[in-house]
């Protein structure tokens, strides 16, 4: 027995011409789990009509099976990529950016006992030419992705194809085949002479011909060899069939429409043929005669042919709002992958959708759960906290049987719904670490954006990826790059290796720049990623803060992306002091902190718990001028509440917003509470004894004591004691002239909440770590009311929430 394999190596093209040129491969290379009588014997060159070469290798005839899954990231792809001709990109759709995906040329049987759909390359005696398969999946459950590397098998996992991949799950059930296109369902093959005579027929009969009969010309002219098909395209007898075509499109039957659909699926016919427009609107007058399964296969079609058709899913969608109950789990499954493809989705609709997965939800297999996800993911449709949860019980059930491509497409949901699932992240964690070597860098850069999504930091997660990266950085894709330099700023992690992993992918930021132009908003995610973890490549923030690149980002990039080129502005300001480059011009500075702080103070006047301790804060101080809610720092997107003090750790009234100008002199006046009325000026201009003066203040501070007194103070607390709160009471007025000094402490309380820390730690994230950094040195002491210290005592007296901030202030200060 005997496997050839030909890889495609890093750098080598996807397409290339009908006679491909010779594909090399190490020989002298052990292969895990061979003896040496295994190992590769002297390469052999096999001839075939296309004069390929390949190495052949000897495997142990008993016992071998590979497992791999029919899925992208966890798929092995040991193929021979060539064309028939020449590889175009699925019509209709945007191409990828570093996209590199082909389609073998050839199918033949399988002669392993292999449970996957690789498209592995085999040789016996019995085949003397090379030809390829890719064999139907088995149940996905039987999948073994972690038996990543079967002997004799190289793999090329960079390798993804965004139109097939997706499909891999109309494999697992034979029920898919009843309303869903497959390429190897064809006419009988059509030689080239009897290709001839029907376009001949076609032109001499054309005024006669029924449309039955073109219908079925259609069908025959597509099973004729692929090679054949471009010249057939071109002719002018197939331009007469396509005009015959809709001449009597009024005439087609269903079954007949959809035949000839299929025919130009299999001919390739462009996209934007203007045939195809005039189909389009056929089918969409048909669609409310049409049986569940013919509108799931001709959705699929128009999938296949690539080509975007707004109007009839509208129509499709309207008749599912009626018919929704009727739906099949098999045609469930396939029209939630055909809504995420077409990223249309009508909420209403979504909702009865989600009420029909929890009824087929102990039916589903674990590869469906897949496509499930990805469905909602593309089409930006919630599901519920309760379907998620279900989804990760599922996959906690047999997470080591699930395929790594599903695995990462629930992960994806995860991350849209932000549910947090505590088991299915704890299994995820255990198994992510030995997966991500055999995963393609999309796969791993999803994987890593979900964690930072999520807020779970798991180190061996990270320290996985990191080392997996630098090798292969070169397949990243600038949303790649931007995302996993995102996601591990975000985390505010680095990795055992953080100097190879960090210059690695900085210096593919260098080899991506074009790409990078195309997408300004992967640049400056790359940049604020990179200053979350202190590295300031300045080359690159002096190109990102160019007038040119902030003019580009502001009009090609569909993201407003103000805000993102604002807090690279005022980081590199602060952190980089040396910096001598190009900066925001003032109008866009000015705009950034505009916006930021009407999000900021939208988002914590919002907050009950804010509202409350900026109302006892001003009240323990004296009033809203001896604190300030706003952003120290305007481009880290959240706000402070400002506290200033002299050197006697008094507060200091520097809050001008809050003190009315006709106040300002008595401000200065006011001292330790005691009101200056009209009758008190009399007694002091008519010299009224010292003795009875202070006889009135110590009457009014007897009477504060008293009321310290009656206020319940709770047992065995130690944060503050009776002359304690008698002084905050003495705060209570504003302070004397000396309020116009400089302040020797600058404090910035930050009441924090939950998302500001990783997923059960106390360990803050990324831009909240760059915020304290940048206050630090700014001189400022930051003042943490953390969210599990606070949010219980908003049940507790307010005497407790005073103590409490009290301490906070007046501690942090010393």
């Amino acid at each position: 027995m005997a496997l050839a394999i030909c890889r495609r190596f890093p750098g080598s093209f996807c397409g290339t011409p009908p006679c491909p040129a010779l594909i090399k491969h190490h020989v002298n290379k052990k292969l895990p789990g061979q003896t040496c009588k295994d190992c590769v014997l002297t390469a052999k060159t096999i001839s075939t009509d296309t004069r390929t070469t390949a190495t052949l290798k000897l495997l142990k005839p008993l016992g071998y099976r590979a497992f791999c899954s029919p899925f992208a990231y966890s798929t092995a792809r040991s193929v021979t990529y060539w064309n028939v001709g020449s590889y175009t990109q699925p019509r209709g759709q945007e191409p990828p950016e570093h996209s590199g995906f082909c389609h073998p040329a050839k199918k033949v049987e399988n002669i392993h006992s292999i449970s996957s759909s690789q498209r592995i390359l085999m040789t016996s005696s019995a085949f003397p030419g090379l030809e390829f398969s890719r064999t139907s999946a088995s149940k996905a459950s039987t999948l073994k992705p972690g038996s990543h590397r079967a002997a004799g098998v190289e793999e090329d996992i960079e390798i993804f194809d965004s139109f097939e991949d997706p499909r891999g799950f109309l494999q697992l059930r034979p029920e898919y085949r009843l309303h869903s296109y497959n390429r190897s369902e064809t006419c009988q093959p059509l030689c080239v002479s009897e290709g001839e005579l029907i376009l001949h027929k076609v032109t001499v009969h054309q005024d006669n011909l029924q449309p039955q009969v073109i219908a079925d010309y259609f069908c025959k002219l597509s099973s004729l060899p692929a090679e054949q098909h471009p010249v057939l395209l071109s002719s002018t007898s197939f331009a007469l069939l396509c005009q015959l075509s809709v001449k009597n499109i009024q005439f087609f039957d269903v079954p007949e429409l959809i035949s000839i659909l299929k025919a130009f699926v299999s001919l390739g016919i462009p996209h934007s043929h203007s045939v195809l427009g005039v189909y389009e609107i056929r089918f969409c007058s048909k669609v409310w005669e049409m049986s569940l399964d013919q509108l799931l296969l001709v959705a699929d079609l128009w999938r296949n042919l690539g080509r975007r058709v707004p109007r009839f899913l509208k129509i499709f969608f309207s008749y599912l709002n009626l018919h929704w109950k009727d739906l099949s789990l098999s045609q469930l499954i396939h029209l939630i992958y055909i809504i995420g493809e077409s990223r249309q989705a009508p909420q209403d609709l979504m909702q009865k959708l989600e009420s029909l997965i929890l009824k087929y939800i102990d039916l589903i297999n674990l590869e469906e759960v897949g496509t499930i996800c990805l469905g909602f993911f593309k089409s930006s449709s919630n599901l519920s906290e309760y379907v998620m949860r279900r989804i990760g019980d599922l996959a906690c059930a047999d997470m080591q049987h699930l395929s790594s491509y599903a695995l990462v497409n629930i992960l994806k949901m995860f991350r849209f719904t932000h549910v947090d699932h505590g088991n299915f992240m704890k299994q995820f964690g255990q198994i992510a670490p030995q997966r991500i070597p055999f995963l393609g860098v999309q796969g791993v850069m999803h994987l890593t954006l979900a964690c930072s999504a999520l807020r779970i930091l798991d180190e061996g997660i990270m320290n996985a990826v990191a080392a997996s990266l630098p090798p292969r950085v070169a397949y990243c894709r600038s949303k790649d790059v931007a995302k996993i330099l995102w996601s591990f700023g975000t985390l505010n992690y680095k990795p055992p290796n953080t100097e190879e992993f960090y210059s690695s992918l900085i210096n593919e930021i260098h080899r991506k720049m074009p790409e990078f132009s195309r997408y300004p908003e992967h640049l400056l995610t790359c940049l604020l990623g990179l200053a979350f973890s202190e590295y300031f490549p300045l080359e690159l923030i002096n190109f990102a803060l160019s007038p040119g690149f902030v003019k580009l980002a502001q009009e090609r990039s569909k993201f407003e992306l103000t805000k993102e080129l604002y807090t690279l502005d005022g980081t590199v300001g602060i952190e980089c002091l040396d910096y001598r480059g190009n900066r925001l011009s003032a109008h866009l500075q000015q705009e950034g902190s505009e916006m930021l702080w009407n999000l900021a103070r939208k988002d914590m006047c919002s907050k009950p718990e804010f509202l409350e301790a900026l109302f006892l804060l001003e009240n323990m101080l004296g009033g809203p001028q001896y604190i300030k809610h706003h952003m120290i720092l305007p481009h880290t997107r959240s706000s402070d509440l400002e506290v200033q003090l002299d050197v006697n750790m008094k507060p200091l009234p520097f809050n001008k917003e809050a003190i009315p100008i006709k106040d300002e002199a008595t401000l200065r006046l006011k001292h330790v509470g005691v009101s200056i009325t009209d009758d008190l000026m009399n007694q002091l201009l008519k010299g009224k004894s010292r003795e009875c003066f202070q006889g009135e203040i110590a009457s009014e501070t007897e009477q504060r004591e008293r009321e310290l007194e009656n206020a319940p103070i709770p047992l065995g607390t130690s944060l503050c004691n009776v002359a304690d709160r008698l002084g905050a009471m003495e705060m209570a007025g504003p302070c004397p002239p000396a309020c116009t000094q400089a302040p020797q402490v600058k404090l910035a309380i930050q009441l924090t909440n939950k998302n500001q820390y990783c997923y059960g730690s106390r360990d803050l994230l990324g831009l909240h770590n760059m915020k304290r950094r940048q206050l630090n040195r700014l001189g400022y002491r930051v003042v943490e009311v953390s969210h599990w210290e606070w949010l219980p005592l908003l049940k507790r007296t307010r005497l407790e929430k005073l103590m409490f901030l009290h301490e906070k202030v007046f501690t942090s200060a010393l």
